[in-house]
């Protein structure tokens, strides 16, 4: 069974920078696409990065692009998210999940995919 624990959330101020950790386990994690959704207060979950298996290919909603960066170490079975120039906006809950395809396409996370509890993240102004 897929097991994923997300690590490295807190409390930061506007410009700061966090490194989220995902570690996974009870499957081939060098086999499976990775991603990391969040979700803000009153709203839904969205996708803000995802990588595939080699780590070769990796994409990035347009919120993020430049200052989130996404990667994995498939030695360690862990999947990262560093976070730069944070705002508030980015507050919400971070979510890793994996999925058996590198696949742009949410729905298909959010039936398919396992996910792990979250980490918050928290952005004052």
């Amino acid at each position: 069974q897929q097991h994923l624990v997300e690590s490295g959330g807190g409390l930061v101020q506007a410009g700061d920078s966090l490194n989220l950790s995902c570690a996974a386990s009870g499957y081939i994690f060098s086999t499976y696409a990775m991603a990391w959704f969040r979700q803000p207060p009153g709203k839904e979950r969205e996708l803000v990065a995802a990588i595939d298996w080699s780590g070769d290919a990796a994409y990035y909603a347009d919120s993020v692009k430049g200052r989130f960066t996404i990667s994995r170490d498939n030695a360690k079975d862990t999947v990262y998210l560093e976070m730069n120039s944070l705002k508030p906006d980015d507050t919400a809950v971070y979510y890793c999940a994996a999925y058996s395809d590198y696949s742009l396409e949410v729905a298909v996370w959010f039936r398919s995919g396992s996910w792990g509890r979250g980490t918050q993240v928290t952005v004052s102004s």
